[in-house]
């Protein structure tokens, strides 16, 4: 078969530091003494195929996005004035969420350079060279653990997704429908019986023992201990997820009252999530103020908006004294919650300043969010401090956590579905037996 032609790379497009090729530059540090990439994912091991250097080099020059054909929006703008043409052109980009298309190009651009190595054709691709393509990745092994396969069932058939994807964007029939794709994925999940590995639940004592390794008060590390810790708490009570989380904004927070207690508690405003993808519905996650000053979410908040209120009007050196001065609290075993006499602040102020933006070694806020892959490496690094096994914590484990302490303190299902939006049961059940396995089981009327 011949190799993909040159107007077909006009029509992919390479995830920023995704795709055979290396990574791109470290973005800010977090805080904790590590480069923190805010804008590239790793590539998964997937990747790892061997790919020419000219491969490399032919596809950094792609553009567009994979999954919206330029082609026909070629004709859309020989037919239509310019502005209708590109409001085509914003709402076909915006059919699929960042975090789909980051992940279908970077798999589509794996594939394309294989099909370049192997001199085939990527679009329309043949589906014996895609079951081909599939097997060889399945058969792939981590450089850096050779008795563990490189990529799990679940990810080789979200790069068949991808490919069939990219085809049907193109208005072309999927390969991945033929039988020899199909039984190539099946083959792949009977020789791979295992069960998924779920990352641990962080649970209340686990996340107080995380609170216990953050940086030191005051400058330069007191920038991210504060920071983090708004972060552990709101993952962790707010059950959200890792992308949540890190598109959180200060437009997105209010500071409200407890109508029962008249306490103060945090609200947060979600946009688009995982399942609800398009917005549809207003979801608000109330986070109440918690028993005890140093896991209280409301006074965490409190702290983090001083420091950034400081670095806004004042600029560094305002921010080197607030953060002394929340050393000293901080250094005060008596020192009580703060959320009753705070006076709130003026951070949502329609700018979209990001809740979570990275902070480097020197005590530096950048102006962007960090990334939802930032978010999994922080809580895998406090494991990490902690003595914990790093690899079995991730993003989803402050979710996780939520659901099964909730469950192990006696919540219902429906309490524990209405703060982690779930709407399937089943998901819920899956933490309630994790918590506790003897959970409504018969087991325990045999007698024994």
């Amino acid at each position: 078969m011949g190799a993909t032609t040159p107007d077909h790379h006009r029509h992919t497009d390479p995830a920023p530091g995704g795709g055979p090729g290396p990574t791109g530059p470290a973005g800010p540090d977090d805080g904790t003494g590590r480069p923190e990439d805010e804008h590239t994912e790793h590539p998964d091991a997937a990747d790892a195929l061997p790919v020419p250097a000219e491969v490399r080099a032919r596809l950094r020059h792609v553009d567009h996005s994979v999954l919206v054909d330029e082609r026909a929006l070629d004709q859309v703008r020989r037919r239509f004035d310019a502005d209708q043409a590109g409001a085509l052109a914003r709402y076909l980009t915006s059919a699929q969420s960042p975090n789909t298309l980051r992940a279908y190009r970077t798999d589509w651009v794996a594939f394309t350079a294989w099909c370049l190595a192997e001199h085939r054709t990527s679009l329309p691709a043949d589906p014996v060279d895609v079951a081909v393509y599939l097997a060889a990745a399945a058969d792939t092994v981590r450089a850096d653990d050779p008795d563990r396969w490189a990529l799990s069932p679940s990810t080789l058939e979200r790069k068949a997704a991808a490919i069939a994807a990219v085809h049907g964007a193109h208005g072309l029939p999927s390969p991945t429908r033929a039988d020899v794709v199909r039984l190539t994925l099946r083959g792949i999940r009977r020789r791979r019986r295992t069960a998924p590995r779920r990352k641990r639940p962080v649970l209340l004592h686990t996340l107080t023992t995380l609170l216990d390794h953050r940086p030191e008060p005051g400058h330069p590390t007191g920038a991210a201990r504060a920071r983090d810790t708004l972060l552990l708490l709101t993952g962790f009570a707010g059950a959200l997820r890792r992308s949540e989380l890190a598109a959180l904004t200060f437009d997105d927070t209010a500071v409200g009252t407890d109508p029962r207690t008249g306490d103060p508690l945090l609200v947060l405003r979600l946009h688009a999530t995982k399942t609800d993808q398009e917005a549809r519905h207003d979801h608000q996650v109330a986070l109440p103020r918690g028993r005890h000053r140093p896991t209280c979410p409301v006074c965490a908040f409190a702290d983090w908006a001083d420091l950034r209120t400081a670095l806004r009007d004042g600029g560094t050196r305002a921010l080197r004294t607030a953060l002394a001065e929340s050393a000293e609290r901080e250094h005060d075993p008596r020192t009580p919650h703060r959320c009753h006499t705070w006076t709130g602040t003026d951070l949502a102020d329609g700018t979209a300043r990001p809740l979570f933006p990275p902070v480097d070694r020197h005590g530096r806020i950048g102006d962007r969010p960090v990334s939802g892959r930032a978010v999994a490496e922080l809580v895998k690094r406090y494991a990490h401090r902690a003595g914990l096994d790093p690899d079995a914590f991730g993003g989803h484990s402050l979710r996780a956590g939520f659901a099964t302490q909730a469950a192990l303190s006696g919540a219902a299902d429906r309490e524990i579905m209405r703060q982690g939006r779930w709407t399937n049961p089943r998901t819920v059940h899956t933490y309630i037996r994790t918590a506790n396995p003897l959970e409504d089981n018969a087991v325990t009327r045999l007698g024994l």
